[in-house]
């Protein structure tokens, strides 16, 4: 097998949180906040994965098309010394309260700096979307950032998702640099 190199443009953009006009991160009907606790690592890893499984971000970052990856990837995060509880956050479905209750948004948040906050992971299952559950959540992970003191949030966002864009660009972020990640594939042999 050949492995070759395949690279993805992607967007850093950040938000001036002092001058950003957060909105109240008030949920559609049926939905719910859950905040951060250390046995909610199981639920974030399975909206991670079912947001990304099929998307191109599982080709730029391989660990969130497994579920696997996804775990790992969350204990990772939540391990880290400059995790923020207060920016991490679950959407659940409680449906018309016949339904068995179901999680299907996520985010993440860290602390790089004294000033600089970063969004990890913003993902909602795709049943769930287009309810204006991703605004909720960065908007409510941005008010958590605030609240630590942060003055700045950035996030990266591959450049070929251009409704996560679009969405990020609405709440205030801007562009401020076009990165290119590297993702390691491998390829069929040919025969």
């Amino acid at each position: 097998m050949d492995f070759t190199d395949t690279y993805f443009r992607r967007f850093r953009m950040e938000i001036d949180l002092y001058n950003a006009r957060l909105e109240d991160s008030k949920l559609p009907d049926g939905y719910r906040w859950c905040p951060w606790e250390l046995t909610t690592v199981d639920r974030h890893a399975i909206v991670k994965y079912h947001s990304f499984k099929s998307e191109l971000d599982a080709k730029v970052f391989p660990c969130l098309g497994e579920y696997e990856g996804c775990h790992k990837l969350m204990t990772d995060i939540s391990r880290q010394r400059n995790f923020l509880a207060t920016g991490t956050w679950l959407i659940t479905w409680d449906g018309m309260g016949n339904e068995d209750p179901v999680d299907c948004g996520t985010i993440q948040a860290i602390v790089p700096s004294k000033i600089m906050g970063a969004v990890q992971n913003v993902g909602i299952t795709p049943k769930h979307r287009g309810m204006g559950l991703g605004r909720a959540l960065v908007n409510k992970c941005l008010i958590g950032f605030r609240e630590a003191g942060m003055k700045r949030v950035y996030l990266e966002v591959t450049a070929d998702n251009e409704p996560a864009i679009n969405l990020y660009r609405s709440i205030g972020f801007r562009l401020t640099r076009t990165l290119y990640k590297p993702s390691q594939h491998v390829e069929a042999p040919s025969y």
